[in-house]
């Protein structure tokens, strides 16, 4: 049985959407896989002075000839080409989301690959190729993940009910100093049982699969988040704005368990919280 035949029902336009972004994932973790590690990668820095590589390009280039082919009709929002299109179901896609560890080697980074319609994300597939691993999830049909023996697995995030009993990740402190909220974030790493800076969409996977109860982030945009926010929901936990908001433009996220989003949204709001 396929990952989607055994992740969805019959109904055919979550089935036809979310078969789509895993082809799409798997051209992305072709092109990408290409030049990993590659002595001779070429990087170059854009006008904000973030890097990119011709890898970052090129996945970019082959998701969207496959969505101009078969999705000719659909918006597409990519993180190195910008927006194309305006209609109300749009592509999503952060071509490898953790570049400078893809230009140093480092096998932890994802293609981000999202369907959004009216605004909200309804398909998200985040696929990281170096550690064959991938998750994936659609509105209404949970959120799976390719298991050890490479049949698709269900996931679930944790029943885990209490602050001090948490693991998370703040991803950087460099990000909390940029919104003056270093001294939250000690707070915060006070109070729960563990705390890790594992950074980009990987935590947010661990999330989901139950292993972490909160992962937070600053100065992210829509192609950082969207494929994310599926999944965290459909696998039962909650992804919002650091202002509790579904927005996803603007530029934070906090994803939970679901059982203790609002009480960490009142202890990161709260300085006198204990």
């Amino acid at each position: 049985m396929s990952p989607i035949d055994e992740s969805l029902s019959s109904s055919a336009s979550p089935r036809d959407d979310l078969e789509l972004a895993l082809r799409l994932a798997d051209a992305a973790d072709a092109v990408a896989m290409a030049r990993f590690d590659a002595a001779d990668l070429r990087i170059d820095t854009k006008p904000d002075r973030t890097h990119v590589t011709e890898a970052d390009l090129a996945t970019e280039r082959a998701i969207r000839e496959i969505l101009d082919a078969e999705r000719p009709g659909d918006a597409i929002l990519g993180e190195e080409y910008g927006t194309s299109g305006d209609t109300a179901r749009r592509w999503v896609i952060d071509p490898i989301d953790g570049t400078h560890n893809y230009m140093r080697g480092i096998p932890v980074w994802a293609t981000l690959i999202a369907l959004s319609v009216d605004g909200v994300p309804q398909v998200g597939v985040v696929s990281q190729p170096a550690l064959g691993r991938r998750w994936w999830a659609a509105t209404d049909h949970g959120a799976w993940t390719n298991g050890r023996d490479g049949e698709p697995r269900r996931i679930h995030v944790s029943d885990v009910d209490d602050i001090a009993h948490a693991s998370i990740s703040f991803q950087s402190i460099e990000q909390w100093d940029d919104v003056d909220l270093v001294p939250t974030l000690e707070r915060l790493t006070r109070a729960v049982w563990r705390d890790r800076g594992y950074g980009d969409a990987l935590p947010y996977m661990w999330l989901a699969e139950g292993r972490l109860e909160l992962v937070a982030e600053f100065g992210v945009k829509e192609y950082d988040i969207a494929a994310i926010a599926p999944i965290v929901r459909e696998a039962g936990g909650r992804f919002s704005a650091f202002d509790g908001s579904d927005r996803l433009d603007a530029e934070s996220s906090l994803a939970t368990n679901g059982t203790l989003h609002d009480a960490f949204l009142a202890f990161l709001h709260d300085e006198d919280t204990e």
